[in-house]
């Protein structure tokens, strides 16, 4: 394990300085977490609020220093569908969506391109550097990182059945070559990843960030996936979070409406990644700062977990 050289924030203006004695006791209190993450690889798919927030953001770069610091092999995969929009509604391009993927024509790739593997990689790769790190900002399209197809069918809504589609340059992944983010990974460097992929063909594919963090993560057969989003988790029917999940628990719960909408996909892509070796996947609340270090390295948690078993009773976990 290396050692840990750099710091959490400080404690806001209006929050007492911990004690000597209780700054021991977590630090004491997170060594197990430590070493059972200790030279593994944790993918963390960061979006939403957090990103739109420069004190989220700032708290999330110093996270992921930390992990580094700490030995573990954290790999960011970044999102960017608020500052795309953004984007393309000042170079006046419309943008429509089909079951919440954006429906992408050639000029829109390449303002996509450009918005993610540009501006807002970069934004990040500084954040975490600012912090003490050294991240480097990659996309799919590096050694051939993330090879995609463009999608042709989604199920629909109404029936459920697949229907035909053409939503442009919107790519599934089809097969992941890591052997740039393992070489990065394994040096003092955190890799930061843009969600662009490209086709055999040679074309560029916007892949939905959550997708492009599950396809790694299982490819790499990561300890941890993170998926960071603007939600507390999984509510129960009395909108109380579910801490944990089986398998089984999750599609009984789709089964039976409990969980809906857009939480089905995103639950049913968690489901695929653990059946495909990651030891569980964690739908966490990145509203909440410091969200990472609170579900790596504490007893609880933050955010629903959703693994092939629960880890403990109590709602602890492992």
């Amino acid at each position: 394990m290396k050692p840990i050289t750099t710091p959490l924030s400080a404690p806001a203006a209006n929050e007492p300085e911990p004690s000597p004695h209780v700054q021991a006791r977590i630090l004491a209190e997170a060594l197990p977490h430590l070493i059972r993450y200790d030279e593994q690889t944790v993918v963390i798919k960061f979006g939403g609020n957090a990103m739109g927030d420069a004190a989220l953001a700032d708290a999330f770069a110093q996270d992921v220093v930390y992990l580094k610091q700490s030995g573990v092999n954290p790999i960011v995969v970044h999102g960017g569908g608020p500052q795309i929009a953004s984007m393309l509604k000042k170079l006046d391009i419309s943008s429509d969506f089909v079951h919440g993927l954006r429906v992408t024509d050639k000029p829109t790739v390449e303002v996509v391109e450009m918005v993610l593997s540009g501006l807002i990689n970069k934004d990040i790769v500084s954040a975490i550097n600012r912090q003490g790190g050294k991240a480097v900002g990659i996309s799919g399209k590096d050694a051939n990182l993330m090879i995609a197809k463009k999608i042709t069918e989604l199920p629909d809504p109404e029936s459920n059945l697949m229907k035909a589609v053409d939503i442009g340059f919107v790519g599934d992944p089809v097969e992941v070559n890591p052997h740039i983010v393992d070489v990065i990974s394994k040096s003092d460097l955190i890799p930061v990843i843009a969600p662009v992929g490209i086709s055999r063909d040679g074309e560029t594919l916007n892949i939905n960030a959550d997708t492009f963090a599950s396809a790694l993560a299982a490819r790499m057969k990561a300890k941890r996936l993170l998926l960071l989003t603007d939600v507390a988790g999984v509510l129960d029917r009395d909108k109380n979070l579910v801490t944990q999940l089986t398998i089984e628990e999750a599609r009984q719960l789709i089964k039976d409406g409990v969980i809906s909408g857009g939480m089905i996909p995103k639950i049913e892509g968690c489901i695929e990644v653990v059946e495909a070796g990651v030891e569980a996947v964690v739908i966490i609340d990145g509203r909440v700062p410091h969200c990472v270090l609170l579900e790596l390295f504490t007893a609880h948690g933050v955010g629903t977990l959703l693994g092939r078993a629960r880890r403990k009773a109590k709602g602890l976990r492992e």
